[in-house]
Formats: C-alpha cells, sequence, structure tokens
C-alpha cells in the first residue's frame, strides 16, 4: 500500500497540465496503442483497455505491469486587432502506469492503474483594449490557464463463455483547475441601485449612452485569478468483448458521465482600469459640459459625484473571494473492431461519441466572502454570487484507423490516423481554451527485449488546426472575429513486463 500511496502522489506531482486533444481528452494513454492511433476497443492486448474496454481485459494470458511516459509539445497563436502573437513554450508530462492480473479465478481477472486522461493549458501574453499606461501604450496582460485531469481504480472482467467478456472500471478522478485573464461581463451583471437616481442600477449607468449620463459600456473587464480549484470525483465504465473467430474481434463500450465540483478555490478580481477609465470618461463629460473647468476641479467635483455612489475612490475596487466551480465531463459510447488478415497483419478501427453538449454547455462560478465594499455595492450583493461561464459545446466524433505489422520476432511496426471533430463552436472560442485540433497521425513500434520485457515506442502529432471566432463572441469582445491556432507533438514511451 505504501508503494501504490508513493506512485499516486509522484503522478500527481508530474501531471499538472494534459493538453486537450478532442475537447479534453487525449486520443488514447499508452505508447502501444497510440502507435496505431489509440484503437484499442476491439484489440484485446494491453492493460490499457482499462480506460478503453474493460472487458477486454479477460483475454489477456498473463500478468502484465505497463509504465508509460508521454512528453507533449503543444505550439498555439492567437491573432486579433492588437495581437499575433504565439503562446508560450511548455513541455507537459503525461505519465500512467497500470497492472493487470488474469485468471485470478475461473474467468476473472483484476485490473489496476493510474492514468494521465487529459485536460488543457495555455499561456499568453496579450494585449487588451482597455489595459493602457498613461502614454496610451499597451500594457500586456497574462493569459492563463490549467485543467489536468487523471484518473485511477479498480477494474474487473469476466469471461461469460471462451469468446465473450463483459468488464467494468471504478475510478476516482482527481482534477485541478487554474485561469488568469480579464474577465469581462455584461454591465447588467451589477444589480447595485444607485443612490438618488430612482432605481437606476450600476450595470444600467455603465452601459447607458453619453447622451443619457451613462458611460456607454458594452462589457466591463475585471482582472481575474483563479486559482487552488481541486477536485475529487467518481467515474464508471462498462465495457463487453467478443472474439468472434480468430480473426475478428469486436468491443463496445460506455462511459457514464462525470460531474466535478472543484472546491477550496481562491479568486482575486480587479476592477482598478476598468473604474479608472470610467472616471476618465466621467471627468472629460464634465470639462465639456463646464469649460472653464479645470482637470483638477472636473476630478474633484466626479470624485464626490463617485462618493455619493457609494463608491470610495480611495478604498479601490480589488477584492479576494473563496471559489467553487461546477463543471461536467461527458459521458460516451465507443464501438471498435480488429481483423488479422494473417499471422503478421493486423487493421483495426474505433469510433466513438461524446456527448460534449451536455456536459461542457457552462461553466457555473460560485464566488463568495468578497473583500471590496466598493464591488459588493455594485454587483448589489454581500459579496456572495454566481456567474455562468457559456461554453455550449457541441457534440463530437471520433474516427480511428490503425495498422500494426510483425516484421520479426523483434520488432512489430504500427501507425494510425485519428480524426475527432472541433466540438468548440466559433461563438466561445478563445485562446487560453484552445480545444480544436482535429487530425492526428502516428507512427510506432515495440522491441520484444525477452519473452517477458517489451520497449514500446510512438510519436502522434495533432496537426495544425485554426478557428475563426464569430464576429460577435460571447466570452468578451477582445475575441470577435479572432483567431486561435493549435498543434501538438507527442512522443510516447511505455515499458511491458509480464511475469
Amino acid at each position: 500500500m505504501k508503494k501504490i500511496g508513493l506512485a499516486i502522489g509522484i503522478i500527481m506531482l508530474l501531471s499538472q497540465v494534459g493538453f486537450t486533444q478532442n475537447g479534453i481528452r487525449l486520443i488514447d494513454y499508452n505508447a502501444k496503442t497510440l502507435g496505431r492511433a489509440g484503437t484499442s476497443i476491439g484489440v484485446f492486448d494491453s492493460p490499457n483497455l482499462q480506460l478503453t474496454n474493460p472487458a477486454g481485459l479477460a483475454f489477456l494470458d498473463n500478468s502484465t505491469l505497463d509504465v508509460n511516459f508521454s512528453a507533449m509539445v503543444p505550439s498555439l497563436h492567437f491573432k486579433n486587432g492588437i495581437n499575433d502573437t504565439d503562446g508560450e513554450d511548455n513541455v507537459f508530462p503525461l505519465p500512467s502506469f497500470s497492472y493487470v492480473m488474469p485468471s485470478l479465478s475461473k474467468g476473472l481477472t483484476i485490473g489496476i492503474g493510474f492514468f494521465t486522461t487529459g485536460g488543457m493549458g495555455a499561456d499568453f501574453n496579450l494585449n487588451h483594449a482597455l489595459y493602457v499606461d498613461q502614454n496610451n501604450d499597451y500594457v500586456q496582460q497574462k493569459y492563463h490557464s490549467m485543467l489536468a485531469t487523471m484518473q485511477g481504480g479498480l477494474s474487473v472482467a469476466y469471461l461469460l463463455n471462451e469468446n465473450i467478456s463483459v468488464g467494468v472500471t471504478l475510478h476516482a478522478v482527481y482534477s485541478m483547475m487554474e485561469f488568469q485573464m480579464p474577465y469581462s461581463l455584461n454591465p447588467l451583471a451589477m444589480q447595485g441601485v444607485v443612490p438618488g437616481t430612482g432605481g437606476m442600477t450600476f450595470g444600467q449607468l455603465f452601459s447607458a449612452p453619453a447622451a443619457n449620463g451613462g458611460f456607454g459600456y458594452t462589457e466591463v473587464t475585471a482582472s481575474a485569478n483563479m486559482n487552488e480549484l481541486t477536485a475529487i470525483s467518481f467515474n464508471g465504465r462498462l465495457g463487453l468483448a467478443w472474439k468472434v473467430n480468430e480473426n475478428l474481434n469486436l468491443g463496445l463500450n460506455y462511459t457514464l458521465p462525470t460531474t466535478v465540483n472543484f472546491k477550496n478555490g481562491k479568486a482575486a478580481m480587479d476592477m482598478t482600469q476598468q473604474l479608472n477609465d470610467a472616471f476618465g470618461k466621467a471627468v472629460m463629460g464634465y470639462m465639456m459640459q463646464n469649460p472653464n473647468a479645470t482637470q483638477q476641479e472636473a476630478q474633484a467635483a466626479i470624485m464626490q459625484q463617485f462618493t455619493g455612489m457609494g463608491i470610495d475612490m480611495m478604498a479601490g475596487v480589488v477584492a479576494d473571494y473563496d471559489l467553487e466551480v461546477e463543471l461536467a465531463y461527458p459521458q460516451s459510447i465507443g464501438l471498435g473492431v480488429s481483423y488479422q488478415l494473417n499471422e503478421k497483419l493486423m487493421l483495426a478501427a474505433d469510433a466513438e461519441w461524446l456527448d460534449w453538449k451536455n456536459a461542457f454547455d457552462k461553466m457555473t462560478l460560485k464566488l463568495s466572502n468578497g473583500t471590496s465594499a466598493n464591488i459588493n455595492t455594485m454587483m448589489g450583493n454581500t459579496g456572495d454570487f454566481t456567474m455562468e461561464f457559456p461554453m455550449n459545446w457541441e457534440n463530437s466524433i471520433i474516427a480511428k484507423v490503425g495498422v500494426e505489422y510483425i516484421v520479426n520476432d523483434m520488432f512489430t511496426a504500427r501507425a494510425g490516423y485519428a480524426y475527432g471533430s472541433n466540438p468548440v463552436p466559433s461563438s466561445t472560442v478563445f485562446p487560453v481554451f484552445p480545444a480544436i485540433v482535429e487530425n492526428h497521425i502516428t507512427l510506432g513500434g515495440s522491441i520484444a527485449v525477452n519473452k517477458q520485457f517489451d520497449i514500446h515506442l510512438a510519436w502522434e502529432m495533432a496537426l495544425p488546426s485554426e478557428q475563426k471566432a464569430s464576429s460577435t463572441s460571447i466570452i468578451a469582445a477582445e475575441y470577435n472575429n479572432s483567431t486561435s491556432e493549435l498543434g501538438t507533438q507527442f512522443a510516447h514511451i511505455a515499458l511491458s513486463y509480464r511475469f
């Protein structure tokens, strides 16, 4: 048990993020299967089946230990009217290991494993129209995201007869999340009532045109930093494996949806730049109405107006919050087939449906115990409120084809292609959530060191994919007509030992 606990700790430390390959999910999890594009639902040859089709574990002949390590190198680019820049260079380690014990009793196989299953992450330094200095030069802002997911636990497979088996996987799921970027809201979200206006809210004041005494904003923006979010949830997977004959295998799986509640997070919201911009507009408006007033007189008059609205400019608009986030991971259905053409050549194919539409419809952020009286006044609460971050993802179809050829007793070669339709709509695509790649090509091979020990190697490329945001992004105006681009390369190595 101590060894298992140590292994879990190592994986959690290393798995800082898994970069998205279909939504937030990798196309597969082991160098052996990734060499043939992750086709594994209908190929019963790896402990990795715990994540793809646990029923297939029943057809493994030996107790097997797999240790897998992947290195992922994404390439990102973002372009809008004031940016044309690459994301920061990152290398992400993705470790996993699994162990299978067949024939513990008649027809029963047990597997245990811990896997890095996916996530996403990006880092940019970008210009934003609101963030300028006294010379009107842009002050670049940090845009950062990290969503990492790993899971582990027990799998059980049982042979119903010599050709058909069923299986189930029960896993604990551990997730981490961080976000840092300018966060924009519709001004009408500010429901605090401005004193002496007959019921006008701060949202109405900030959104009303200047001709009507407002500031004319279509959105209000705060510098946001959300971190320390962690979640533990549970996931289940069912599988069916059928060895139709000595050449043909069929597999079927179903993965249950998983609700993820991130807790114990911290959020910092800084509206200083937004309030300063509003203050500057008010000063300019005052000087236009009072052309003989000096700038100092105008500033003093506006300061008094803000004080009358219950806003203490000297106290600032920076707040710390406790944070919880609700999210869901999708249910999925997969079908796999493999066919042994001859003693050397095998073909395999998988098809999967992922229910992103119901899982990633929105992300709910619950903030509490806000420390800024000014922000609380404008929002019309005591520091507790909920925001819905729109995502509106669409369902995705994944298709994989792979080939495996036994060159000789020491070497097996593999190749494959995987396609996953992009689930992210143009209305919600933005640079630190760039889950848009679709096409993957893979190459791999296995070296049989001896009868018990194999080394598996694979290379995977997610071909660069570009997506243009809609003319009216529902995330923020800075993303209107912007372009996000993502491509990724992987190197995979796995060590397998049969007892």
